[in-house]
């Protein structure tokens, strides 16, 4: 947790030596007021004591009560600001982090915890800090400074005092061990929590079309149940401290005048109205001590869990980078809109097995190089690795005559143009969505906005679309089809005018009237750019420049379409099994 403490600020460090001085203030006043008490019990019970006198000590207790008062909320004011200005700070560097993560160190922690670590991870310390800075550093200064001052009234009631504090203490230290180790399991439900109930959202409509809700409320129910049993179990546990805290409290109060009638009684006239002056002032000293201990108690309950979420929290921060940015900054490479893959081989960090072996291929500008393969061959991996979602494990990937290893990764990525397997979409407008991210020096304008959706064969939806370009985009693209979110996707990658377009099977979720006028468009508009194609369709990709065919990892075929139908027995199996003899013939 300590190292979480550093986020805090120069302001925030002078607010908190600023609540230090106020709480100490405070503190003095409220151990202040006792001595007035005592005061004002010794003139009730003196003959001959003026009213004014009574009455001046009357007043110095009020203006203690009201100075702690304003300090207090000062105070309360100061832990709200540092708390939430903390929370802001680690949130923040917490999804930058999470943003520059690889997509295997993703995986790591799933998309749920995740979630949990920055929002309710986060929340835990937030609250911790809130009245840590309030309770942690008052009840300490209070325990210690009420100790100094009824040390010399009389050892009986110190000793009285000692025992009780000894009790609370073996009390918070006994819950301590049996709450802590349950804290860890806390974090992991709520995980699991999220982690359903987020599945059962994405996945409502096939939820509902299998008649699934019983089985997801089953095991949601299974998920709740367990986290409501150990929070209950930790509540209750928590809850016998109270208890025990005030009949402590109230046992001490009665021992302390029991004891104090004792001495009285045994005390010389002269002594027993001192001695009744120091016994109300020490049991409210003594008061004070233990409530010390119940503040502290308070704060023994959040720091366990506290504790938990911060170290969750950095197992995130402290994870470290598989892929990191290289040197180069800026575009030095004559050999633009190149993609050369040299004896590439790859496997994932906790794999044994290489997924691609010894992959060796060079797609030159304004070339369509498409890849093809059966389902798990690695066509998605293999282009994941030339926007380094993924590094190679052996050989080079090489853009622009550049290993991508030595780019910056903002750099690599504003010369492509990626459409992913499964079209996402942002909560926003058609136009937002189709300009989204940073693209360097070159400006999305609104006319490259709507070239790219008509290249993209979307202008006729989006226009009957209400408010058309401005039109609302629901977050996952809810309110449009897999068609029209499909090809948003592509117009997204069409506005950035990048210098190699990735189309990862693109164009599955379009009919074939469609997707031949949009392949049509798209070689039009991008005859300068370099495009790799991932499809499953052969009519997709038969008209290709290269043809690139993967089986278990290997390539097993390189060459045109009427070339590998004569030299590639898997290529011309795959080919067909979508289109007849004829068909293919006549291609």
């Amino acid at each position: 947790m300590l190292k979480l403490f550093r986020s805090f600020n120069k302001k925030d460090i002078f607010f908190i030596v600023i609540a230090v001085i106020l709480i100490i203030v405070q503190v003095w006043l409220d151990l202040k007021m006792p001595d007035y008490m005592s005061q004002i019990t010794v003139l009730v019970q003196t003959e001959g004591s003026k009213m004014s006198d009574i009455i001046i000590n009357g007043v110095y207790m009020l203006l203690c009560a009201l100075g702690s008062l304003v300090s207090a909320i000062i105070v309360g004011y100061l832990a709200a600001n540092i708390s939430a200005s903390f929370s802001m700070k680690v949130r923040k560097k917490l999804f930058d982090k999470v943003e520059n993560l690889a997509v295997n160190e993703v995986k790591q922690f799933s998309t749920s915890s995740l979630i949990t670590r920055t929002t309710n991870d986060i929340t835990q310390i937030q609250m911790l800090i809130a009245m840590g800075l309030q309770m942690l550093i008052k009840a300490p200064i209070t325990a210690i400074w009420a100790i100094t001052k009824i040390l010399n009234k009389s050892w009986q009631w110190s000793a009285i005092t000692a025992v009780a504090v000894v009790i609370l203490l073996s009390v918070i230290g006994m819950i301590m061990i049996i709450v802590i180790p349950r804290f860890k399991k806390v974090q992991k439900l709520v995980d699991r929590i999220n982690n359903v109930t987020r599945e059962n959202i994405t996945g409502i409509r096939v939820v509902r079309a299998f008649n699934a809700e019983k089985y997801q409320t089953e095991k949601f129910e299974e998920a709740n149940t367990g986290l409501t049993k150990l929070l209950l179990f930790n509540q209750k546990t928590f809850s016998i401290m109270s208890p025990v805290m005030y009949l402590t409290m109230y046992f001490l109060t009665l021992a302390i005048y029991f004891v104090g009638a004792y001495l009285i009684k045994g005390a010389l006239m002269s002594e027993k109205l001192i001695l009744f002056g120091d016994m109300v002032v020490f049991s409210s000293y003594a008061m004070q001590v233990i409530m010390s201990f119940l503040m502290l108690a308070m704060i023994f309950m959040m720091v366990p869990r506290a504790g938990v979420s911060a170290n969750r929290i950095n197992e995130v921060l402290d994870t470290k980078l598989s892929i990191e940015d290289g040197n180069m900054d800026g575009d030095k490479s004559n050999k633009n809109g190149t993609v050369e893959f040299k004896n590439v081989s790859f496997k994932y960090p906790d794999a044994e097995e290489y997924l691609l072996k010894n992959i060796t291929f060079k797609a030159n500008k304004g070339e369509t190089v498409a890849i093809i393969g059966s389902t798990g061959s690695g066509k998605t991996t293999l282009i994941n690795l030339i926007p380094r979602f993924y590094d190679v494990t052996d050989g080079e990937v090489i853009v622009d005559g550049v290993n991508v290893k030595e780019y910056k990764q903002n750099i690599l990525r504003n010369k492509i143009g990626y459409v992913s397997q499964k079209s996402i979409m942002f909560d926003g407008t058609v136009s937002s969505n189709v300009s989204y991210g940073d693209n360097g020096k070159k400006e999305v304008t609104k006319e490259k906005i709507k070239k790219a959706i008509n290249v993209a064969q979307a202008t006729d939806f989006v226009e009957n679309m209400e408010n058309g370009y401005d039109a609302h985009i629901a977050q996952g693209g809810t309110n449009i089809s897999g068609g029209q979110k499909q090809r948003l996707s592509i117009a997204r990658a069409i506005a950035r005018d990048p210098e190699i377009y990735i189309f990862d099977d693109s164009f599955s979720a379009l009919d074939y009237k469609t997707d031949s006028l949009l392949r049509h468009e798209l070689k039009k508009y991008t005859k300068n750019a370099t495009s790799i194609i991932v499809a499953q369709r052969i009519g997709t990709i038969m008209n290709s420049d290269k043809i690139i065919v993967l089986e278990d990892g290997k390539c097993v075929g390189i060459g045109k379409h009427k070339d590998l139908l004569d030299n590639c027995e898997v290529y011309k199996e795959i080919a067909l099994s979508q289109l007849s003899k004829e068909e293919l013939e006549n291609a």
